[in-house]
């Protein structure tokens, strides 16, 4: 967006209008979300807030800031590597590109592992083991959630690790969540820890199907978080194998796949042997997106 277009826009209102329009000229799908998003972001005001200043002139300070990330918008970045932050389960999130964006769909996740917990261990402290934490949504949530239980992650990433720290100390849980940088179960293997609940949302995207993802898929998060090898199920196989190395198998195993995979994945968890009862769970939209299992009780 030029200078003109900005000079015409006199009040909040009229530039969120006009940004929309204008990410609309450019291609973006979700144009009207995300100058409203951005543009409280640029005015740093709540959603609330935001709608009661709507027809107050337009902040001539912002011009520049606003210009900014409406080009980085159009080009397809997207919103939350913007503003830094993404929610998830009512919780803050600081996001950066060495992270991928949590999605809605992963809140079901931390939803049935916390519940299938609660079962197992009305009174205990299980010991819960996320593999390949990015953010920390996973871990920070379930400890927010469940002041008793012991949390743990890890993620080879080291910037993601750090990432994942921030979230943690900002979420009021930085000193309950312990993470480990190194490969998927390799430093619970090394340390001998016996993992109670695991849980993971490993890459699960075909190698050759990530040339054909969106583009602000493909070109903005990490690939390292994404490619799933030659049939998507790669890390699926390595951590149900690494399992087996740890002291004793976990009680409760918990992954997200990909469309199309959670026959597949079950299988393996089904011919490992460790786990009695496998479940799978749908998303929202219907998709078969969690696989958990654990003991018959």
């Amino acid at each position: 967006m030029n200078d003109t277009q900005f000079a015409a826009a006199t009040t909040i209102r009229e530039a969120c209008l006009q940004a929309s329009s204008f990410l609309l000229e450019q291609g973006v799908q979700d144009h009207n979300s995300a100058a409203e998003w951005l543009l409280q972001h640029v005015l740093g005001v709540s959603r609330s807030e935001f709608f009661m200043r709507w027809n107050e002139p337009f902040p001539e300070e912002c011009r520049d800031r606003w210009s900014e990330v409406l080009t980085r918008r159009a080009k397809g970045e997207p919103v939350q590597y913007i503003t830094g932050e993404q929610e998830f389960y009512g919780l803050p999130f600081r996001v950066t590109p060495a992270v991928l964006i949590p999605r809605p769909e992963t809140e079901l996740l931390v939803e049935r592992i916390v519940a299938v917990g609660r079962r197992l261990w009305p009174d205990g402290r299980p010991l819960v083991a996320d593999i390949g934490c990015g953010s920390g949504a996973i871990p920070v949530t379930i400890a927010v959630q469940c002041p008793s239980w012991a949390v743990t992650a890890t993620d080879i990433s080291a910037d993601a690790v750090k990432v994942a720290r921030s979230n943690a100390a900002a979420n009021g849980v930085g000193d309950r969540v312990r993470f480990y940088g190194g490969d998927l179960l390799e430093p619970y293997i090394r340390e001998r820890i016996t993992i109670d609940i695991l849980v993971s949302n490993p890459p699960y995207i075909e190698s050759g199907d990530m040339p054909h993802l969106q583009p602000e898929v493909r070109e903005h998060e990490p690939h390292l978080a994404l490619d799933g090898g030659p049939d998507g199920l790669r890390f699926y196989r390595r951590i149900v194998e690494q399992t087996g190395e740890l002291p004793s198998r976990p009680a409760v195993i918990g992954f997200e796949v990909g469309s199309g995979q959670a026959r597949q994945v079950a299988e393996l968890i089904r011919e490992s042997g460790g786990w009695e009862r496998i479940e799978i769970v749908n998303d929202l939209a219907g998709i078969e997106r969690h696989v958990i299992g654990s003991p018959k009780i």
